[in-house]
Parts: structure tokens; C-alpha cells; sequence
């Protein structure tokens, strides 16, 4: 009888060990790219940070062993397929459809605001793709010229306070059928392919404690030039840009990556 009982057991272990695995599966999240809400007269110069920033935010966010990332190069080809890749085209209906052809539970979307006299907002919030529920929108206010210290307190904030919970294997929905540029953006681990094995994706790993290192508003706006100048595949003017931002920001890791991923 014992050994029936232990026998029992161990198969109902077996059984029941699928399902625990299926209601802790880590939720998949998607950053998009995020809007330029810029004020005063020097509002056009931040138009193409929004690119800059959501790399920034991936790169840190990677770091989460709590859920994957999607990668920004398959983000960015999806909106190219989408002929969405220009500002203000995301709201929430918007960021659910791309999350269903992704295959993300969760995406990642907000906006950057300078207010013209060194003050910078940041806001982000994650929609549920199954329900399109807005969960924990949150806003940083920033006087400092830090862009990665900003980032981190974003990323901080999304990590913590938003705490996206675990779904079900399927809970999100399967992704719809798509065209074969969709089908490359499917989903993977976050690792951001532009990074190399040395190097942590995480901004804050390239600061030193002695010596804080700080990416300047100017570099991130250079680093999302750079970034545009690689999606439009112009790797000479990419190449030329990446090798501005390593000279002001040599442990910035990414930057170091893409430069190498365009042959410089």
C-alpha cells in the first residue's frame, strides 16, 4: 500500500509539474518607440530621441530575470512593416495589435518631454495585450542632465511598481498569422542582439562607483541618430555616429556593439 501511495504521489508530482511550469511563465514585454512631446523652441531638435530612448530602456530593462524583452531590431522592423515607424503613431489599440504580431503580454510605450530650460519628462506605462489594461502609468521628472540615470529610474519604477505578474502559457492569446517580416519578430530571450558577450546589457553596469559616468542629453540624441542612420542602412553615416558617441561614452557597452555590428 505504501509503495502504491509513494507511486500515486510521484505521478501526480509529474502530472501537476507542467501546469506549475505553464503558471510561471515569464511574461513577454515589447518597448516601442516613444513620442517627442517636447515644449519651446528647440522642440524639433528631440525628434528622433524617442528611438535612443527606448534602446536605453531595453538595454536596462534586460537586465530583469523576471520577464523577456523583445529586441529592438525586430520592434523596428515590425513598424517598418506597418508603416508606423513615424511619431505619434502609438496609443494603446495601437500598442495591443502590435503586441498580438509580436507575441508580447505586455507593451511598453510612452513619451519625452524637454521643457525647454533643462527640466526633462519622462513618462511610460504598460498595456495588457489580452485585457488592454493600463497598469501603473509612471512619470519621471528629471533637472539633471543624466540621461541614463533617468532611464534607470524608469526602468527601476517599470520593474518594481508596475510588477507584471506571470501568465499562463497562452493567456495572452496566440499571435495571428503574418506576413514573413512579421514571423521575424517573434519574441526572443532578452539579449539584445546589439550587445557583446563581455558586456552587460544593463546601463547602470557601465558606470563606475568612484567615478559616475553620465550619458548627456547631446550623446543621446547622437546615439539615436546613430540608430536611425543603422535602420535606414546607411552604415557609413551609422559608423561615423556610433564612433561620436564611444568617444564621449567609451564603456557604454551597446554603442560599442552596434559600431562593431556596422564594420567600424
Amino acid at each position: 500500500m505504501r509503495s502504491f501511495t509513494r507511486g500515486t504521489l510521484a505521478l501526480v508530482a509529474a502530472l501537476m509539474a507542467p501546469a506549475m511550469v505553464q503558471s510561471q511563465a515569464k511574461p513577454v514585454v515589447a518597448v516601442l518607440y516613444f513620442d517627442n512631446n517636447s515644449i519651446g523652441k528647440d522642440r524639433a531638435d528631440y525628434d528622433g530621441v524617442g528611438k535612443g530612448i527606448a534602446e536605453l530602456l531595453i538595454n536596462d530593462m534586460a537586465s530583469n530575470p523576471n520577464f523577456k524583452v523583445v529586441e529592438r531590431d525586430r520592434i523596428q522592423a515590425l513598424l517598418t512593416e506597418q508603416n508606423m515607424t513615424k511619431a505619434g503613431t502609438v496609443d494603446a489599440q495601437t500598442a495591443i495589435k502590435l503586441g498580438k504580431i509580436v507575441g508580447a503580454q505586455y507593451m511598453i510605450y510612452g513619451g519625452f518631454m524637454s521643457m525647454g530650460n533643462g527640466t526633462y519628462v519622462l513618462t511610460g506605462r504598460a498595456t495588457n495585450v489580452e485585457t488592454g489594461a493600463i497598469v501603473n502609468p509612471v512619470k519621471i521628472t528629471s533637472k539633471g542632465d543624466d540621461v541614463l540615470a533617468l532611464i534607470n529610474e524608469l526602468s527601476t519604477k517599470l520593474n518594481s511598481e508596475m510588477k507584471l505578474p506571470a501568465l499562463r502559457v497562452g493567456e495572452a492569446g496566440p499571435a495571428p498569422t503574418t506576413t514573413p517580416a512579421s514571423n521575424a519578430a517573434v519574441t526572443t530571450e532578452s539579449k539584445p542582439s546589439t550587445t557583446k558577450p563581455a558586456d552587460k546589457p544593463a546601463a547602470p553596469v557601465a558606470r563606475n562607483a568612484a567615478a559616475p559616468v553620465k550619458m548627456d542629453m547631446r550623446t543621446a540624441m547622437l546615439y539615436s541618430k546613430a540608430l536611425e542612420a543603422e535602420d535606414s542602412g546607411n552604415k557609413t553615416q551609422a559608423v561615423e555616429l556610433f564612433r561620436q558617441v564611444v568617444t564621449k561614452f567609451p564603456t557604454y557597452g551597446p554603442a560599442r556593439a552596434h559600431l562593431a555590428k556596422n564594420g567600424g
